[in-house]
């Protein structure tokens, strides 16, 4: 088991204990997505705080701690997520390495795709 698979694994055990104890079983996966997707967005504000987003205030000094361990919450939803969705380890893999060698081709001005062409970046 990779690390990847491991991490799903372990935040199913998660989601099923809080589900059985919580009396959650009957919620369905819809239902779970939005409040996975709510959830995330509640920890990326969380994760807002802490890298002075707030240009109307004196800056901070950046807790590194605190910042990976908002990152991580945020990881657990979306690891939620990909396990409500039926995405596995393996498949997460493919599809993200397929969409980062077409980010990559529309950064080098290989996408079909208008506006992704950085050599049109100044163009008018």
């Amino acid at each position: 088991m990779d690390r990847l698979e491991h991490l799903l694994a372990i935040q199913r055990q998660l989601n099923d204990t809080i589900k059985e104890k919580r009396g959650l079983q009957n919620i369905q996966p819809m239902e779970w997505m939005q409040k996975y997707t709510l959830a995330m967005l509640s920890e990326l504000a969380e994760m807002l705080d802490e890298v002075n987003f707030k240009w109307w205030k004196n800056p901070k000094e950046i807790d590194s701690a605190a910042l990976k361990e908002e990152l991580v919450d945020i990881l657990h939803f979306f690891l939620s997520m990909c396990l409500t969705a039926g995405l596995d380890a393996e498949e997460m893999y493919r599809i993200y390495c397929e969409k980062n060698a077409e980010n990559v081709a529309r950064q080098e001005g290989r996408s079909a795709k208008p506006g992704y062409d950085p050599s049109q970046l100044h163009q008018s």
